[in-house]
């Protein structure tokens, strides 16, 4: 296949060298600087340093040039830039077959990945790419296994045989909303699971939030029409467990700064990445409010991060809770 991979942070590079050694793969990177050092060094120094690139990975600024004669493209920046990236999909290659690889809600108005690009592009052949994967790991070549969901069953089938091979393991799905939805809210999920660990609760706490942070994703999934066996599959308990205990995770490490007193605009410039679970908590929660379902972890969370309670007070109000059935 000829592949393009938009977007050059540290997922979409580590996809790129991951496909480039089987495939023809372009990498598209918006800024040149940032491109011109790539293309230099043979790696990318910014988000993934120490990651050679395959000597077939091509890069380039021109995004016209890219997505010339490719077979598939693969979106691969933080949900804020998915819409602007399928605006400029949509003219330059309108019929092009194509997967996003971020995971959140809109800020600001609550929608999924999928809902964004059927405003944008409307009827189109295309899926998702998701599940318990950190971008430094799959580009140094370690065994990972991740979903691709999309309504269009073929597409999946097709695509996600096309792709799978090495160490990369790429299972095909039909339920495009669980597998979005599992991405989205485990994001949240591991800002309280770095709360519970900043704040030294330990293992019978952590494993309560992961066991109940579930729990919240396969409501909030079910009402939006999932199914409740995805959220046990990859793209929902293998990519939470994942990133609530994995120490490469961006939004654990927010929790795990948001305990030791810092200030969430210090924790986002200390990050240097993009954590989708901050604007996430607050669209997950406020979607859950006008659903009526019961996200009392998520809830925690968002009131954390816009500063309405302090981090030990949310695990306080927690503990408070009237007993439930399980």
């Amino acid at each position: 296949m000829r592949i393009a991979v938009l977007g050059a942070g540290a997922w979409g590079t580590a996809l790129a060298i991951a496909f480039a050694g089987r495939h023809a793969v372009s990498l598209w990177a918006r800024d040149a600087k940032h491109a011109d050092a790539m293309a230099r060094q043979r790696e990318n120094p910014r988000y993934l340093p120490a990651c050679p690139f395959p000597d077939a990975l091509q890069i380039t600024t021109d995004l016209k040039a890219a997505l010339a004669g490719v077979d598939l493209a693969i979106l691969a920046a933080p949900l804020a830039g998915l819409r602007p990236l399928l605006q400029q999909l949509k003219i330059i290659a309108p019929t092009l077959p194509f997967l996003w690889a971020c995971k959140g809600l809109e800020a600001g108005r609550g929608l999924l990945p999928h809902q964004v690009v059927a405003e944008v592009m409307g009827d189109a052949v295309c899926g998702v790419l998701t599940g318990p994967s950190f971008a430094l790991e799959v580009a140094r070549g370690l065994p990972t296994a991740v979903t691709l969901a999309a309504t269009d069953a073929a597409f999946a089938e097709a695509t996600a045989q096309n792709l799978h091979g090495g160490n990369l393991r790429i299972y095909a799905n039909e339920d495009l909303i669980g597998a979005e939805v599992g991405g989205a809210v485990k994001n949240v999920l591991a800002i309280a699971t770095g709360i519970c660990d900043g704040l030294g609760l330990g293992l019978n706490a952590r494993a309560a939030l992961i066991t109940r942070g579930l729990v919240e994703i396969t409501r909030f999934g079910e009402a939006l029409g999932a199914r409740r066996e995805t959220f046990m599959g990859l793209a929902g308990m293998g990519d939470l467990i994942l990133t609530c205990t994995g120490e490469l995770s961006r939004n654990r490490r927010v929790g795990l700064l948001l305990a030791e007193g810092k200030a969430l605009p210090d924790i986002t410039r200390e990050l240097g990445h993009v954590a989708e679970g901050v604007p996430a908590a607050r669209e997950v929660a406020r979607r859950a409010a006008e659903l009526g379902i019961e996200m009392p972890i998520t809830w925690a969370v968002a009131a954390v991060l816009d500063g309405r309670i302090t981090p030990r007070a949310a695990v306080e109000q927690l503990m408070a809770r009237d007993p439930k059935h399980e």
